[in-house]
């Protein structure tokens, strides 16, 4: 139970601080020092040794390169809750699936016409889970822990389906040769993990390399964070109680939750609301991401959990009422982190307009969706006594 309170810890502190440095970007792009906002993300860094190196600005340093380390994590966690049974409940996995399907759905019936814009149909599929909780945090001691788990839950399995998404509708021309490199550097730490092999040292070590590969390959290089993630061994076979799993996973946490996802915050929130009115919000990209979120999430997240329910699919939490479960589903409509970084993907040959008029569909939707989640479950959540004085 320890583990859990500190994960949830974590989680909300970390969301609240992820609010606030998405606020700051808006401030600075909106300001006298936009330009010097801009100019930072667009120092150029150069990692390598002669003709051999990485030469990329600063904005996708973050973007490929520290969110890899983000996809590492969400890989251990997804790993983690799969082998323990938390992810086996299959009334979970239905009510994930409802919240990518019918986002998607709304944001093609809104841009079909437009085959550039039909480039991000996935923006609106996961959940950012440091967010929801961070907002959930906000309504202390009134949420059950079954209401968080169930949320947190929901939220991995978003970034799991998104990573398959990314996988498979995100990559650019493909490098036969680093693909190559990619394998052996994928089938030594195969071995390693069949051999028993539990030290970090030579996982991480063959994740960076795999990472560069990918990198090169054409395939977006965070997948590699994944790959090494999942194959990180859960259990020590010579020490029972010990996890490198679990080990590396408590000391990324901190990491992720307190600089990487705020930063990446920081570099992806700031846009200039400069000519943005009404019209730019009802715009097909924007409107149908907002519409994903604010709709779609609850639509897909309830009706999935209500035919569960209906076809004994699994179990949902028994203190979890339909009401929670509405506040909930709002909850899951804010997508913020994952769905910026598909944004960016989505239009990265696509021109500004279409990656601007995306952050402002995933500002407005998330940041709404928090604000209802938030009043609709202050009002249905069981008040404690604290709460009465």
């Amino acid at each position: 139970m320890s583990v859990l309170v500190e994960f949830f810890r974590l989680e909300s502190a970390g969301g609240l601080l992820l609010i606030a440095a998405a606020m700051l970007a808006l401030i600075l792009a909106n300001s006298p020092f936009a330009h010097a906002y801009q100019s930072l993300l667009d120092v150029p860094l150069r990692l390598g040794v002669a003709d051999y190196a990485i030469a990329k600005p600063l904005l996708l340093w973050i973007n490929d390169g520290l969110m890899a380390i983000f996809f590492l994590l969400v890989a251990l966690e997804i790993k983690r809750e799969m082998l323990s049974g938390q992810l086996s409940n299959r009334a979970q996995l239905v009510c994930a699936c409802g919240g990518v399907l019918v986002p998607a759905l709304i944001y093609v019936a809104f841009n079909r016409s437009d085959a550039t814009a039909l480039n991000g149909w996935a923006i609106a599929a996961a959940t950012d889970i440091a967010f929801a909780l961070g907002i959930l945090s906000l309504l202390g001691s009134r949420v059950p822990l079954g209401l968080k788990l169930l949320l947190s839950t929901i939220a991995v399995l978003d970034d799991l389906i998104a990573i398959v998404i990314i996988a498979m509708f995100y990559t650019q021309e493909l490098s036969t040769l680093a693909l190559m490199l990619a394998g052996v550097a994928l089938v030594v730490m195969i071995v390693l993990n069949r051999s028993g092999v539990t030290a970090l040292t030579p996982y991480l070590l063959l994740g960076a390399v795999l990472w560069v590969c990918v990198l090169k390959s054409g395939v977006h290089a965070t997948l590699a964070g994944v790959a090494t993630g999942l194959l990180i061994p859960l259990h020590d076979r010579r020490d029972p109680r010990g996890s490198p799993l679990q080990t590396l996973e408590h000391a990324l946490h901190p990491w992720v939750a307190f600089a990487i996802l705020p930063l990446f915050a920081f570099a992806n929130a700031g846009l200039s609301l400069a000519g943005f009115g009404l019209r730019s919000l009802l715009a097909p990209v924007p409107l149908g991401i907002a519409l994903g979120l604010l709709l779609g999430k609850p639509i897909g997240v309830i009706g999935a959990a209500l035919l569960a329910r209906m076809f004994g699919i699994g179990q949902l939490p028994d203190n979890t009422s339909f009401n929670v479960l509405v506040g909930m589903g709002m909850l899951c409509g804010i997508g913020f982190t994952m769905s910026l970084f598909i944004g960016s993907l989505a239009f990265e040959h696509g021109g500004a307009a279409h990656v601007d008029a995306s952050r402002l569909g995933i500002l407005f939707g998330s940041t709404v969706a928090a604000i209802f989640g938030y009043a609709w479950l202050s009002r249905y959540l069981p008040r404690t006594r604290a709460d009465n004085r």
